[in-house]
C-alpha cells in the first residue's frame, strides 16, 4: 500500500511536501491535488519514472503527458520558442487550469511527446502541488491519478482504490474541485488550436487571443 502523508498532529505541511519531493527525487510516483483533479506526479526528467507512469495508467505510449513546473521562468529550459501569444496566455491564466503547448525542446523526453514534438505545460494554481514542485526544483509529470479510461479522482480514497496498490504515496491534501480538467490549448500553430476546453472555456480565452 502506497505511504498516505496528510497534514496534521505529526506531519506539518513542510514534513508532508519536503517527503513528497524526496520520493520523487529518489525516482517514486506520488498522487497529488491540483486545481483540477488529482495527478499522477513522477520526475520529468527520469525516463524511468515515466515509463513508470504508463505502467500505472495502462496508458499508451501514443498519448503525451503534460507537465507542472513551479513558475514561468521554468518553461525555458523545456520550449524552443514562447510565442507571443502564449506570452499573453501566461500572463493571463497562470497559475491556473491552462496548459499551453509548446515546440519541445530537444531535452525533453520524446515518452512525454509521444513523439510529436510538441510539450503541454502548466503553472498549478494549487498550493501543495507548487509546494511540492519548488522543493523539487524539476518538472512534473501532471496526467490524472486514473486507469486509463476510469473516472478521475478528486479524493484521495478515490487514488487509493483505483492505483494504490501501484504507486508509493498519496499526498492527501483534502478533495479537489474536478468538474472538468486544464484547458489545453496549443501555440505551436496559426490561428492557435483549443484542443480541449476544460475550466477555462474557450469565450474567455478569446478575450486574450484570437483563436
Amino acid at each position: 500500500m502506497p505511504e498516505i502523508l496528510k497534514i496534521g498532529d505529526k506531519n506539518s505541511e513542510e514534513i508532508v511536501l519536503t517527503r513528497a519531493a524526496e520520493i520523487i527525487a529518489h525516482g517514486g510516483i506520488i498522487a497529488y491535488p491540483t486545481e483540477t483533479f488529482y495527478g499522477l506526479g513522477a520526475d520529468a526528467t527520469n525516463e524511468k519514472a515515466i515509463q513508470k507512469i504508463f505502467a500505472i495508467k495502462g496508458r499508451n505510449f501514443k498519448n503525451p503527458i503534460s507537465l507542472i513546473i513551479g513558475q514561468t521562468d521554468n518553461i525555458y529550459p523545456l520550449v524552443q520558442d514562447v510565442p507571443q501569444t502564449a506570452q499573453k496566455l501566461m500572463t493571463a491564466f497562470w497559475p491556473g487550469a491552462l496548459t499551453i503547448v509548446f515546440l519541445a525542446a530537444n531535452n525533453v523526453s520524446p515518452l512525454l511527446t509521444a513523439g510529436s514534438g510538441k510539450i503541454g505545460l502548466r503553472v498549478s494554481s494549487h498550493p501543495g502541488a507548487r509546494g511540492i514542485i519548488q522543493r523539487l526544483k524539476r518538472p512534473l509529470t501532471a496526467t490524472s491519478a486514473n486507469l486509463t479510461g476510469a473516472p478521475e479522482c478528486t479524493r484521495a480514497s478515490e487514488v487509493a482504490e483505483q492505483i494504490g496498490d501501484k504507486i508509493d504515496a498519496i499526498i492527501d491534501l483534502g478533495n479537489t474541485p474536478g468538474t472538468k480538467g486544464s484547458t489545453i490549448v496549443d501555440v505551436t500553430c496559426t490561428p492557435v488550436a483549443i484542443l480541449r476546453e476544460g475550466a477555462i472555456s474557450r469565450k474567455i480565452i478569446e478575450k486574450y487571443i484570437d483563436i
